[in-house]
């Protein structure tokens, strides 16, 4: 399935909703627009293989750009918004895109970005005007609504961020297949376990760059279901819009779990989430208690999984299963799990290791042919990069990040950016970023410095060196407190000892994860 067949059927039907503006587009609509995109792209030469980006916030028009793209061959990625522009123009150039587009709320990318990117050969903008770029609704009109003449699926090259501290685009071969040909492993999921049909309301409370949310609205509009999309999340809206929606599945991260908690339980209580068929959370492992207090709330509808943008394995766990294996992140369904030693030998149940995938999933990391081969065991399975275990029925369990990665909020930080820029102040002589706890977010971004005089390591300095690194680097990855040390544990060689830092923060926990 795909909109172009669902809109021969139900021109009409909702394929989306905006939910702060209450915009609707619908399937004919979709159809219409995103043939006129995949026209716009040919003309500007474009083929299939080539490659287009944008970065945009939750945007009405989000979703035709997917579509013109994957209709018509092509790779997209989506930037996330939150970046800044230095970070932006590296994604457009490593990932070769000839057409860019973004939007005036990214109105200081717009304006840095004009000039970058060599490779670009068209930019458009939507909502406004701005020298050097093109009108997206003016480009548009000029275009045909009918289909290319020869439709080939395209597919998406999202970024994972690196422990070099530059993103690695992931990269899946396309299939050569017309559209609506197959559903992806994800659309199987929600049609099959998830029960998603044309009939589906499926709330979307988080940012669509992000793999997750952006895969399940896609499949959600290749089953003709409507997405109702928030343009930001907020614990009370995200209820009431439950209720008014009658919403049937979702998509969350724990950090969103704990605010909708926070709520006063006269707020909690005043919305009806009865609606809600199928919840589920991914991206950042959810404290037992907090899931506990959600399957109380909303009932046995809270399913947990396990997978990353590679889509090299996927694991899933429903509330029943769970509460028999509290922690668990599920048993894998597209895949073989194998824990593996530093030797890259089988271990056995509940003995900790490396968490490799045996599954017949390609990837590769585009332009980055080393962190292709890293991500590789001897036996050719393929890693997320996770340490963990499975117990003797094949659950797993997650017991430390990959390298030293941060979740916070469900988002994916590498310290090693803010290590490069902090680094760089004159009045630190080491550093390093690591992830402690925090209630809500499960991690906080933290910074450990050794300055150059320990007599300036005050409260004037911590906030001299946030800020330095805030002027550099989105917030998100920036630290949100700095502690000091007279000198940090590196061995001889260089290298640095940053579990016995995170020890300090992490003593008394079971798990170096929250």
């Amino acid at each position: 399935m795909y909109p172009g067949i669902i809109a021969q059927k139900t021109p009409d039907h909702p394929a989306w909703i905006m939910a702060g503006s209450g915009q609707t587009v619908t399937y004919g609509e979709l159809d219409e627009r995103s043939n006129r995109a995949a026209q716009l792209f040919w003309s500007l030469g474009l083929r299939p293989g080539d490659h287009i980006a944008f970065c945009l916030e939750n945007h009405p028009r989000f979703f035709e750009l997917c579509w013109a793209a994957q209709r018509s061959g092509l790779y997209f990625t989506a930037i996330s918004s939150r970046l800044t522009p230095p970070e932006i123009e590296y994604i457009i150039n490593d990932c070769g895109a000839r057409v860019f587009i973004s939007s005036r709320y990214m109105s200081e990318a717009v304006e840095a970005l004009k000039d970058c990117c060599p490779a670009v050969e068209a930019r458009f903008l939507l909502d406004g005007e701005s020298p050097g770029w093109s009108d997206w609704e003016d480009a548009l009109s000029n275009q045909p609504a009918s289909p290319l003449d020869q439709e080939l699926e395209g597919g998406q090259m999202l970024y994972s961020s690196g422990t070099t501290g530059r993103p690695k685009g992931v990269k899946h071969p396309l299939t050569g297949q017309r559209p609506g040909e197959s559903l992806a492993p994800l659309g199987l999921l929600l049609a099959g376990p998830f029960g998603a049909n044309d009939q589906t309301r499926y709330l979307s409370p988080a940012p669509l760059y992000h793999a997750a949310p952006l895969n399940f609205n896609l499949n959600i509009q290749r089953l003709g279901g409507t997405c109702i999309v928030m343009e930001q999340f907020d614990a009370l809206e995200a209820l009431r819009l439950i209720e008014r929606h009658q919403a049937t599945h979702s998509q969350w991260v724990p950090t969103m779990f704990v605010r909708m908690l926070k709520l006063p339980e006269a707020e909690q209580a005043r919305f009806d989430v009865s609606s809600m068929q199928v919840a589920i959370h991914a991206a950042a492992p959810c404290p037992i208690p907090v899931k506990e207090k959600m399957i109380d709330w909303w009932g046995p509808v809270i399913y947990e999984y396990y997978a990353g943008t590679e889509g090299n394995g996927f694991c899933l766990v429903d509330s029943e299963q769970w509460i028999k294996h509290k922690g668990t992140v599920g048993q894998a369904i597209n895949a073989k799990i194998h824990i593996l030693d530093e030797a890259g030998e089988d271990l056995p149940a509940r003995e900790i290791g490396g968490i490799y995938f045996e599954s017949d999933i390609e990837f590769e990391y585009h332009n980055a042919p080393e962190k292709t081969a890293e991500s590789k065991s001897p036996q050719g399975y393929t890693t997320l990069g996770d340490v963990g275990y499975v117990d003797e029925e094949g659950w797993l369990y997650l017991t430390d990040r990959k390298a030293h990665m941060i979740i916070s909020g469900g988002v994916n930080v590498y310290p090693q950016e803010a290590e490069n820029v902090l680094i760089t102040h004159p009045k630190v002589y080491d550093v390093a970023v690591i992830g402690v706890p925090n209630e809500e977010f499960g991690e906080e971004v933290k910074a450990v410095v050794q300055p150059v005089d320990m007599a300036e390591a005050n409260d004037e300095l911590k906030q001299e060196l946030i800020q330095h690194c805030r002027d550099r680097l989105s917030s998100i990855k920036c630290p949100r407190s700095v502690d000091f040390d007279p000198e940090l544990p590196r061995h001889p060689t260089g290298k640095l000892y940053k579990r016995l830092l995170k020890d300090r923060y992490w003593t008394g926990r079971d798990s170096r994860i929250v």
